[in-house]
């Protein structure tokens, strides 16, 4: 009589997450370094090929963002930028955040605020970013303002989608066991909602910055968006790319240095619970 307390193993593929990382994604940072290579040698090569001004050698552009940094201007319009992009941010991901979870937990709220995230995702940052300048005045407090309120609306509906996601029998064992609030929030409640958080975060610091140098164009004295109007005005195209590579780089070490190792934190977490 054949024994069925115990499923045969079938000879197959390990369906498990972590025998999906395979060879190739822990070389990923053999290609990374030769895909920039090759797109830099094609710009050279497109630079020596057309000799047209408006399309510099990345030479070129190096010696520009040199000269920017050895006389100090570069430093002071990155901190600038940089600081503005951090406070937005957080400021976004916490409002966001904390309306997107209510209203994924809570139907009633989320039916007396939907009407308004649809309008906030659908307004034109353009249209803030003036209206927010006439209405406080070309300074700080308007363009810090004019930033969030673009931001928050996406960072929401991210939230929201993770809070619907939730999985009722964790809170059913958290009412069981009654967990304090904050023994719920850390250890059930953040941890389903983490990948959630890395993708707002992802996408909103791509948006932040791109919508802090419309606002630092139109209506600042210092930042990576004032330097991009005066190049500009001259048509200096090795300026207005050495401005732009330098706060690219320094997005790009945001996502190696924190994000990434924050995406594989909680990657190992959801495999724990997988295996569990």
């Amino acid at each position: 009589m054949m024994n069925s307390s115990r499923p045969r193993a079938v000879n197959g593929p390990d369906l498990r997450p972590e025998a999906r990382v395979g060879p190739g994604q822990n070389r990923r940072w053999g290609w990374q370094p030769l895909l920039v290579i090759g797109l830099i040698a094609v710009w050279y090569l497109l630079a020596v090929l057309l000799q047209q001004p408006l399309l510099p050698l990345p030479t070129e552009v190096l010696a520009v963002a040199w000269q920017q940094y050895q006389s100090g201007e570069l430093l002071v319009h990155l901190g600038a930028t940089l600081g503005r992009v951090s406070i937005s941010f957080v400021l976004a991901m916490l409002l966001g955040s904390t309306i997107g979870i209510l209203m994924g937990i809570y139907p009633s709220c989320n039916r007396w605020l939907d009407p308004l995230l649809v309008t906030g995702l659908n307004l034109p940052a353009l249209v803030v970013i003036l209206l927010l300048y006439i209405w406080l005045g070309m300074g700080e407090l308007a363009a810090i303002v004019a930033v969030v309120i673009n931001k928050v609306p996406n960072v929401a509906v991210t939230l929201r989608e993770g809070a619907r996601c939730l999985d009722p029998q964790l809170d059913e064992m958290a009412r069981v066991y009654r967990l304090s609030r904050w023994n719920y929030l850390r250890a059930l409640l953040l941890p389903q909602l983490a990948p959630y958080f890395l993708v707002a975060a992802r996408s909103g610091l791509a948006l932040i910055w791109k919508i802090v140098l419309v606002v630092e164009l139109l209506g600042r004295s210092d930042g990576v968006g004032f330097q991009l109007h005066l190049a500009f005005q001259m048509f200096d195209v090795p300026m207005i790319l050495a401005y732009s590579f330098s706060f690219i780089l320094i997005v790009q070490l945001i996502e190696w240095l924190l994000l990434q190792p924050l995406d594989r934190l909680q990657q190992r977490w959801r495999r724990a619970d997988f295996n569990a």
